[in-house]
Parts: C-alpha cells; structure tokens; sequence
C-alpha cells in the first residue's frame, strides 16, 4: 500500500500529521470490553487490490488487506515495521491503532469488475489478519468474499481468527465456483506460552477447531506451523505434541516456519523475551546475529523434524480437489511426505 491509496477519494492528498491528516480518516473508539483502548482508523481507499513487488518470490502477484495494524498482538509479527510507514508506532500502536478501510467491499467488487483485470489468484491474511477481532464490529469480510464469489476470482486466506466460521457458507459458496484455499496459523499448543506471546488471539485448540469444521464442510485447510520459537516450542517433545494436534483436526498440510526477527518486531519481541525469558536474550542475539533469519542449518533441523512428524501422524499431500494452501510470506511449498526443506524468501509488504 503507498500514501496516495489510503486518502479520501476526494483526493485530499497525503497526511501531513501522524496518520492521513484529520481530512481523511475518521477516529472512533467504542466501549467495549473487547475494543477498550483500541483506536480505529476509519479511511476510504483509492484501491484495494495490491501489486505483490515483482522481487518477491510468492506464487501469487496481489494482495487485499482491508486491515492495518492488528489486535491479535501477536509480540512476533512481521508486519509491525508496516506502521512506522504511516508514523504510527511498531509497538503497542501496532496493537491499538487499527486502520479500517471502510470501502474495500465495493472497492474490491468494482475493481474486480474492470475489464483490466484479468482475475488472477488475490492472498488475503499475509500482511494482518482479516479476521482479527475488528472484523467482528466492521465486517468487511463477507462482502469480500461475496465479490470473489460473484466475479469467480480465485483466493486464499491466512488467520488465526475463529471468526472466518461466520462466513462458512460464503466460503463453501466460494468453493463451488472457483479455487479456494485457506490456511490456519498454530505454531505450538502450549497454553502458557500462547497467553503471553499472541495475547489476542484464539486459542490454539480454537483454531484447530476451525481446519476440523472447515473439513467437515468440504473445505480442506493447511496450517502453518509458525512460528516455531527457538528454545521455547522447538524441543522435541512440543514440536510432537503440536504436530499430533493438528493431525487430529484434519489439516490437510502442515509448513513448518521458524521465527523471523525483522525491523520492528525484532525490537518488540526482544523486549518481550527480556522481560519474560530473560536467560534467553543471549541465545537469540547469537542466532540472528546474521540478520532477520535464524541459521539456514536450524530451519532445516526443524523442518526435518516437523516433516518426520507429519509422516508419522499420516499428514500427507493435499488431496486431488482440495484447494491449494496459502503460503506464508517466507516459504514455498508444504511440509508433506518426500518435501525438502523451504528456503526463506523476503516479501516487502503492502
């Protein structure tokens, strides 16, 4: 996304202040226990669909992302450094300072329509969840999908929300007319370590619960193991325990992903890992001393050992008509019996 498509369509033109410039947006905050200290950022978008930068190595060339920003707060997120291009803070204003594009509906459905567009595969979820709790009060999504749908488009989806379970019927919809794929992100199952390191976000088992009723529905969903936390859900015995749950939901794929420290989260998850696992900040300053990514040697430690798991607990290929997966922005392929390891690919976000 660039400036010039987050202003009014009146064409106000670029914020001058820490946003869009009070021309442009509309602030709302709403009292609710599930939205207190949360500040939304309501804009009309000039376009919706996203150019994926041609240097990118994805299996798909757009994006839609009617979210900035998200509360899931997971301390993690890749996304976090997207804020500071709208001088918006990579920390807890990443948690609490949502942009909402309150047109993306019709802004999609009529993009959708030009004779210009030639109905390419559209990725939803690899920047912020589109089903993060916002969704629930703007509920963007089904006019989203009813666009696809009716236009035939192609898309998949990445979350972590349950809330894509309110749109189930728009989904299978969706299924009968074109390619659907959508995948569900569990890095691990281990309860302590969700409350602290993704705070707003469901439950792992909540999620599972949502691959095994897409799958009931004729829907096949992958999950995206990620990320996998170096020494906190890498032990062997964790990495068992969340592969053998998401077999048991039904998964039709699990890709595994280790951690990525980018500019922005890597300052915010430091500080989390400081304050919560402080014996371990050495640990990690020496393993991303190169960089965003962890040693190329321990992504494949780890994906070795997720891709023996999945053997062992039967997760095989994606079955014949079943939607292709989505990927995440620093993989390729899934992790499925005879795969080798993915090598990480840097994706610029929109």
């Amino acid at each position: 996304m660039r400036w010039e498509n987050l202003t009014v369509e009146s064409g106000s033109g670029p914020a001058d202040a820490a946003l869009f410039g009070a021309d442009a947006v509309t602030t709302r905050t709403f009292d609710l226990p599930e939205f207190r200290g949360i500040t939304f950022h309501e804009i009309r978008a000039r376009s919706i669909i996203n150019r994926v930068p041609g240097a990118s190595r994805m299996p798909f060339e757009w994006t839609v992302n009617p979210y900035r920003g998200c509360t899931h707060a997971c301390v993690y997120c890749f996304a976090r450094k997207t804020h500071s291009y709208l001088d918006l803070d990579t920390g807890l204003g990443f948690d609490s300072q949502i942009v909402v594009k309150v047109n993306a509906p019709e802004l999609l459905r009529r993009q959708l329509g030009s004779r210009r567009w030639l109905g390419e595969h559209i990725a939803m979820g690899t920047n912020v969840d589109c089903y993060q709790r916002a969704e629930g009060r703007y509920r963007l999504m089904p006019g989203i999908l009813t666009a696809l749908r009716d236009h035939a488009n192609p898309f998949s989806i990445l979350t972590k929300g349950t809330l894509i379970l309110r749109d189930l019927d728009l989904l299978v919809q969706a299924s009968q007319v074109t390619d659907v794929g959508i995948s569900v992100s569990v890095g691990f199952t281990d309860p302590d370590l969700w409350r602290t390191v993704e705070p707003g976000t469901p439950a792992p088992e909540r999620r599972l619960d949502v691959v095994r009723t897409l799958g009931e529905h004729g829907i096949g969903c992958g999950v995206l193991m990620a990320p996998v936390l170096p020494f906190l859900s890498d032990h062997p015995d964790r990495l068992r325990a969340t592969v053998r749950a998401i077999a048991a939901s039904g998964a039709t794929s699990v890709t595994p992903l280790v951690l990525h420290l980018r500019p922005g989260a890597r300052e915010w998850y430091m500080a989390w890992l400081g304050h919560h696992h402080p014996h371990l900040v050495r640990r990690y300053e020496r393993l991303y001393a190169e960089g965003a990514y962890a040693p190329k040697w321990y992504q494949r430690r780890i994906t070795r050992q997720v891709h023996d798991l999945a053997q062992e607990y039967g997760i095989g290929p994606t079955r014949a008509g079943m939607p292709r997966r989505i990927p995440d922005p620093a993989e390729t392929d899934p992790v499925t019996p005879g795969a080798t390891a993915p090598e990480p690919v840097q994706l610029t976000l929109l």
